[in-house]
């Protein structure tokens, strides 16, 4: 199982949001490629990037702070404000190894194929990020009133295997992920779940890498807060 150290990203800075509200923000670092670094120095393969910005629909330059991060020795998986065609060609040909799309596959999941046959089954992801077991659109702002098993279902029908599920009520929370729903998901489609939100202890991710159901997890504010170790979470995610 894959450990994704997190760098959400706001106005250029590393920042961490409790439960996706922009109004409960914590700044962490004024430099995204160096603490991209310090993650690589320590062991990270894959670096998880999302463009706070580009999902609340703001104008930044973190574009340009991606780019810099996809040019490090690890591979980056990004998702935020990528609406269109357009925008996931742009940030791929950034350096970016996956984009992560999510408000616009839930509301055109027929975008999806097409963006598989072009880049990849390895190059495309989608977000889904629930609130009260329905999944939210918009980040994070809009319920759809859909079930995720019954979205991913209707996007592994166009060639997507890569999931990125978030519980948004326990993301940034130190709260625990919500393991039962992750590995459930995994299990129902048959698809590759990135867990993600409020991911906290090295039992739950041995739980998750066990399930064989689950094949990566986001982890963010418990690496920020320095409740985890990202070695120890590696080394967790081999256990399992």
């Amino acid at each position: 199982m894959i450990i994704f150290p997190a760098i959400d990203l706001r106005g250029g800075k590393v920042v961490r949001l409790r439960e996706g509200d922009p109004d409960r923000q914590k700044t962490f670092s004024d430099d995204p490629v160096a603490a991209a670094q310090r993650w690589i120095d320590e062991g990270a393969q894959w670096i998880h990037v999302v463009n706070l910005d580009g999902a609340f629909g703001e104008a930044s330059d973190n574009l340009s702070v991606i780019e810099r991060i996809a040019g490090l020795s690890a591979r980056v998986q990004m998702g935020g404000g990528l609406r269109d065609a357009a925008s996931v060609a742009h940030v791929l040909d950034l350096g970016v190894s996956r984009a992560i799309i999510g408000t616009a596959a839930v509301q055109n999941p027929a975008m999806l194929g097409p963006l598989v046959t072009r880049f990849g089954v390895q190059a495309i992801g989608v977000a889904l990020d629930i609130r009260k077991g329905s999944v939210t659109t918009h980040g994070w702002q809009q319920s759809t009133g859909q079930s995720p098993v019954a979205m991913a279902e209707t996007m592994r029908q166009q060639g997507v295997q890569w999931v990125l599920f978030t519980d948004v009520e326990r993301d940034g929370g130190l709260q625990g992920s919500n393991v039962e729903s992750t590995i459930g998901l995994g299990r129902a489609t048959g698809m590759k779940i990135i867990a993600s939100g409020g991911v906290t202890t090295l039992d739950e991710i041995e739980t998750l890498a066990a399930s064989g159901a689950v094949a990566g997890a986001v982890i963010g504010m418990a690496l920020y807060e320095n409740r985890l170790s990202l070695a120890d979470c590696i080394s967790a995610a081999r256990k399992g």
